[in-house]
């Protein structure tokens, strides 16, 4: 049984929308902290080429055959796992932009990850002062006529990027992954996405920690019993939005997936709209080359 709705793609392929991040997970650790989310019920995992760690992730999906499912966060069991239950995204690094260097980029990672095929493969920033995204898109273009990606994307982009991209592209983006908590909420951009058929997913989605500590979320927290890790997780989900937070321990990454059991209340979704203040925990993508 899955526990984690889905979404589905502009292209009708399904994606979970809560994963497990990988940024900042170090690779010697990447295998075990994947095998543990699987345990607890994850099935759609984010990593980056960027991360050093898709070795690690390739290594845990590669012992499936031995994974019988555990006992997830519902109390029941699932049934074996195979591949095709699983949702793998990773991502193109800007020094590997540009249209053959990202068919060597895409080769390097499925070498690591062992693979035979990707569910999302991104480009990782626009990097606009190179002004090489949209020749690095038509290679995932490329990939995705190919049947080697189910889908592609793009992360970090901004509307003056997507609208440079759009221009030549002839497979909109199915994805875009940005920064996006409650203390930087970007309306104007998944505003954007909506109208043009594109998910958004949300990075840093826990505010990097700091915004557990919010006044208005804690509050909220302690009025659901949940944590306030739990209530902002809840709060993406009932946006819309696909969220993928990190989490490097068990206790964690059991908390963050057990967010169904309770919903956020009209006034709770209108206390976290007030709490916009244009902060980033990461960088601009406009400053990022």
């Amino acid at each position: 049984m899955r526990m984690t709705p889905r979404v589905t793609l502009n292209n009708g392929v399904l994606m979970d929308r809560l994963g497990y991040g990988l940024y900042k997970v170090p690779p010697a650790d990447a295998a075990g902290l994947v095998t543990m989310a699987l345990e607890a019920g994850y099935r759609h995992f984010d990593t980056a080429a960027m991360y050093g760690n898709e070795t690690g992730v390739g290594k845990a999906i590669g012992a499936l055959a031995a994974f019988d499912g555990a006992t997830g966060g519902s109390g029941e069991r699932h049934p074996r796992l195979t591949r095709e239950d699983l949702f793998v995204t990773t991502k193109l690094w800007n020094d590997d932009q540009g249209y053959d260097a990202t068919l060597r980029a895409f080769d390097t990672s499925m070498a690591k990850l062992g693979l035979e095929y990707l569910d999302l493969y991104l480009i990782h920033w626009p990097c606009p002062g190179r002004g090489l995204y949209t020749d690095s898109y038509r290679a995932l273009e490329t990939l995705y006529r190919e049947g080697r990606v189910r889908a592609i994307g793009v992360s970090n982009f901004q509307p003056a990027h997507l609208d440079r991209l759009l221009q030549g592209a002839e497979v909109v983006p199915a994805v875009n992954q940005i920064e996006l908590h409650p203390w930087l909420q970007q309306a104007e951009l998944r505003e954007l996405h909506s109208s043009l058929g594109i998910v958004t997913e949300a990075w840093s989605p826990l505010g990097r920690g700091q915004v557990l500590e919010d006044p208005v979320v804690t509050e909220i927290a302690t009025a659901h019993r949940h944590s306030p890790a739990q209530v902002i997780i809840r709060w993406h989900l009932q946006l819309g939005n696909v969220v993928i937070p990190k989490a490097s321990s068990y206790a964690r990454i059991h908390e963050n997936h057990d967010v169904f059991g309770f919903e956020l209340t009209t006034a709770d979704l209108d206390a976290l709209a007030g709490l916009e203040r244009g902060f980033r925990t990461g960088s601009n993508p406009d400053n990022v080359n």
